[in-house]
């Protein structure tokens, strides 16, 4: 403890550091609510990590510290993943002053970038593990010397002979009391200091009072607790505790160091190319728009870019899911975050900081790991009243135990102190919900709201988007029809110039189907208004003069007011709509110039998805504002027999309500401006990484790659994920209400105590880590056995 006053002086010098606004983006962004920019313009939201906690009850503590500062809006904490989430306002505070909040709470933190988040888990790992080996060592050493009084006869043992492997005890239980149990002692006293109660104040009481009643014993062997020492069951019991920590510390490492992976994947620093066309080493935060950078083999890509010079492999597992690797050649882009497989390249940067995708990846993971679901804030909420509960039950049992044995009364007042430990109560839902965001993780689907798994796993209605969703995001332009005095391509130059001002999968089609730049560069379009599920509207200037200017209008034929076409498909073909493109100037009837023919395919796997929510009791229905007769034809394809087209967003938004309110939990999948107000209005949603942002800040989660599977496996999972926190909540409530009783009667000494705390919290931990394996599958034989082909099907119905 003698250091303690300059390590805080020197925590207090790096945090001044961090009060640099250009530090700030390092372990922060500014902070956004719902996806838009908060009306408290200029607050930043950072993330730190937490040393020193072990339970629920210490995040509230923290949490309750952070608060209390001016300037600090929210605070999260995470008692799971050992990370705290601050929205702070620069004009009242500084990180130096709420970082040191946390510190005055007995803590310790470091933002989370860089080397220092790992620094800190890995000294705390070595630390654990030699408490954990000194524990076992003087834990072995104990017993030896207490075995012979377990085997003895009455005469076999001479006084001096007993009190000397008392004295021996003694000795080998002082190191493991001061080196081995030093961080609940340290944590107790502070609780003590800040009057608050925490899991540590418990243990630490139980701990210190066997010592004092056995070195009594040890000292005055006739006095009033010399009948028997307890050095056994302390070094038992702080084994015990340790090894459970240690185990516990290493499988929950793996949600914590998961995310802490994801937000390491950049490069520290990385080879720009100077003004002298010679290449130097800069850090990554240092690049700006326009830099080129050297990328080796091996190593992440540090921003977006556009590789000019080389051709690669790239892993972009991160961002889509699919761990195959994908060829880049020379002029191709890349993305922040992938890895660089193949070759060395050139990249020129396109996007630095939070505007990359990387970033974005990482801000949705970083909000899900710090949310806290109903049932996990009920558990923190039951913390901190149970451990006070359980302070009064220890000390009426030494109360009412002291008359028969002053010794065997505070010994069972130490068992109740123990054995009642609500780790394993507050554990229960936060690591296996965790743990299921990180299976989803992996791939390729974010979790964005950790509620939203809960209400996943109570779905009984999936309501698809259909263009981006159920077919493949790109559409492709299949034909032009003039009815003006434009050709065909300048009809599609001048819609391609209007629609790159929207994301709509149409948009990008008509984008896309213009190679000629110089050809866009003719139309000079201003004033563009999107008007969602409907189309486009600017004003138009023609640099030719072919047309006057005027107004133009792109997108369904009821927008541009033209009669919708009687288009005679084929069964089989895979055309989604016609879009129109018309001008008018004044109060006159807008006059058509041309209609685009778009065509788009069904997703491979959108009819076996729709086959497997079916088995499993799922209704399935579509909701798309396109054409009736396209809308039909996919449905039919794919297998959905309730289908609904021509839909507004507040059509949508109406269907998705009359569900609810005949008792139906929805889940929306989406993609496109239009699906954010059906996102926000279903129990639960989806949105495909492509989809604009709106449709994403909407979205309980985010699916990053193309494949529709994804949806069914996370039901799946969802399911599973609240099956084990059931399982886990049980188990912690049924193993208090059994062990506390017998606790109090005297039947379970300190050691068996703690052997159940340690095993409370490591089962409730286990179990959650069963849910950290791939997404489930099931083999040919499961598939055989339940009569179901798709194996995705075999999962939903066994989820079922």
């Amino acid at each position: 403890m003698g250091n303690r006053p300059a390590q805080l002086s020197a925590a207090r010098t790096t945090d001044a550091l961090l009060d640099d606004p250009q530090e700030w983006s390092a372990f922060g962004r500014p902070w956004t609510e719902t996806g838009r920019q908060t009306p408290s313009a200029g607050a930043w939201e950072s993330h730190v990590v937490i040393g020193g906690m072990h339970c629920a009850a210490c995040a509230l503590t923290i949490e309750d510290a952070l608060r209390a500062v001016p300037g600090v809006a929210q605070a999260d904490v995470s008692a799971a993943t050992q990370r705290a989430r601050v929205v702070w306002h620069p004009e009242q505070v500084q990180p130096s002053q709420w970082l040191a909040a946390v510190r005055t709470a007995g803590y310790s933190a470091l933002p989370a970038m860089d080397a220092l988040a790992r620094e800190q888990r890995q000294r705390e790992k070595r630390k654990a593990l030699w408490r954990w080996l000194l524990s076992g060592f003087c834990m072995m050493q104990v017993m030896m010397y207490a075995w012979p009084a377990y085997i003895a006869q009455p005469g076999d043992l001479t006084q001096e002979m007993e009190t000397l492997l008392r004295w021996a005890s003694w000795v080998i239980t002082l190191p493991m009391l001061l080196f081995a149990c030093g961080p609940f002692f340290a944590s107790a006293w502070r609780d003590i200091h800040q009057r608050r109660v925490s899991m540590d104040l418990p243990v630490a009481l139980g701990m210190a009072i066997t010592f004092i009643v056995s070195t009594a014993g040890t000292f005055e062997p006739s006095g009033l607790f010399g009948r028997e020492v307890f050095f056994d069951s302390l070094s038992m019991f702080v084994f015990f505790l340790l090894t459970g920590r240690w185990l516990e510390l290493r499988l929950r490492d793996r949600t914590a160091g998961a995310l802490e992976a994801v937000m390491n994947r950049l490069p520290e620093s990385v080879e720009r190319r100077s003004a002298s066309g010679a290449f130097e080493r800069v850090a990554v935060r240092r690049l700006a728009l326009g830099d080129v950078v050297k990328v080796l083999p091996g190593e992440a890509f540090p921003a977006d870019g556009c590789i000019t010079r080389g051709d690669t492999l790239a892993d972009e597992a991160l961002l889509t899911g699919e761990s195959t690797p994908v060829l880049r050649p020379q002029g191709s882009h890349v993305t922040a975050g992938s890895y660089n497989l193949q070759a060395v390249v050139e990249v020129c940067v396109e996007g630095i900081g939070q505007s990359t995708r990387f970033a974005q990846i990482v801000a949705l993971m970083e909000s899900a790991s710090l949310q806290k679901p109903r049932l996990a804030q009920l558990a923190d909420r039951v913390a901190r009243p149970f451990l006070v509960l359980m302070l009064v039950a220890a000390v009426l049992a030494a109360v009412w135990w002291w008359p028969t044995d002053p010794g065997h009364a505070l010994m069972v007042a130490v068992s109740v102190l123990i054995v009642t430990c609500p780790c394993a109560l507050s554990l229960a839902t936060p690591v296996a919900m965790l743990s299921a965001a990180g299976t989803l993780a992996r791939s390729g689907v974010l979790v964005r709201n950790l509620q939203g798994l809960e209400a996943l796993a109570e779905i009984d209605t999936v309501v698809f988007d259909k263009t981006g969703t159920l077919t493949h995001d790109g559409m492709v332009v299949r034909a032009v029809h003039t009815q003006g005095t434009l050709v065909a391509a300048d009809a599609l130059a001048l819609a391609a110039a209007l629609a790159r001002q929207s994301l709509h999968p149409v948009s990008r089609a008509l984008v896309s189907a213009v190679q000629d730049e110089a050809a866009l560069a003719r139309w000079h379009v201003s004033e563009v208004q999107e008007i969602s599920g409907y189309g486009l509207t600017a004003q138009l200037r023609d640099t030719q003069g072919v047309l006057p200017v005027c107004q133009v209008v792109l997108g369904s034929a009821r927008h541009a007011q033209q009669p919708s076409p009687a288009v005679d498909w084929p069964d089989d073909a895979a055309f989604a709509q016609q879009v129109v493109l018309a001008w008018q100037r004044g109060d006159a009837a807008p006059v058509a110039l041309a209609r685009f023919d778009l065509s788009e395919d069904l997703r491979a796997d959108a009819t076996a998805v729709v086959q497997m929510l079916r088995t499993s009791g799922i209704a399935v229905q579509l909701l798309s504002g396109d054409r009736a007769v396209a809308v039909a034809r996919i449905a039919k394809r794919a297998g959905i027999e309730q289908w609904q087209g021509d839909c507004a967003p507040q059509d949508k938004l109406a269907a998705l309500q009359a569900l609810q309110a005949d008792g139906q939990r929805v889940a929306m999948v989406g993609d496109g401006l239009n699906d954010g107000p059906v996102l926000a209005g279903a129990h639960v949603s989806f949105a495909f990484g492509r989809a604009v942002p709106l449709a994403q800040s909407r979205s309980d989660f985010v699916v990053l790659g193309s494949s529709l599977a994804v949806i069914a496996q996370s039901v799946v999972l969802a399911r599973r994920t609240l099956r084990i926190v059931r399982q886990n909540l049980w188990w912690a409530a049924g193993y208090n209400a059994l062990s506390v009783p017998l606790a109090i009667a005297g039947y379970m000494p300190a050691w068996l105590a703690g052997l159940g705390m340690a095993l409370s919290s490591l089962l409730v931990v286990l179990n959650a880590a069963r849910l950290s394996r791939s997404l489930p599958s099931l083999g040919s034989e499961a598939n055989a056995a339940l009569g179901v082909k798709d194996p995705l099907c075999a999962a939903i119905t066994l989820a079922a």
